[in-house]
């Protein structure tokens, strides 16, 4: 095992260890039959198609019922729309045309977004 130190450039200690360990446990000539392959072969793990299915149905079921969360919204916004117009009623009787237009207005808009969010939800669920 001198010998083998000997030939190491590493000083003796742990690293001349180590060399020596190498070159004994490795040869410089190897046959080409016995050289293993350096890097393990990893494989993929995938999930099952079932699994898969389930976990795209629940996330459209997750996706569809936050997008539902804005026809809330829809609804207390057509609520202050028809209570400003109590007010507002209640308040000058003679702009009772004018309110009321303004009205039809609020509600058109605060309906169209309730619907634009329930057509997401449906679109979450069904088309995609």
């Amino acid at each position: 095992s001198s010998g083998i130190n000997a030939e190491c450039p590493l000083r003796p200690g742990f690293a001349a260890r180590l060399c020596t360990r190498v070159s004994v446990a490795r040869p410089l000539i190897q046959p080409l039959a016995s050289v293993q392959p350096v890097f393990a072969v990893r494989t993929f793990q995938t999930t099952p198609k079932v699994l898969d299915e389930s976990f795209e149905q629940a996330a459209k079921f997750i996706g569809a019922g936050c997008a539902t969360v804005g026809v809330a919204g829809s609804g207390a916004g057509i609520g202050t729309v028809f209570g400003s117009l109590v007010e507002g009623y209640a308040r000058n009787p003679s702009l009772k045309t004018q309110l009321f237009s303004y009205c039809v207005l609020g509600f058109a808009l605060s309906e169209a977004m309730g619907l634009f969010c329930l057509m997401i939800a449906f679109m979450i669920l069904f088309a995609l």
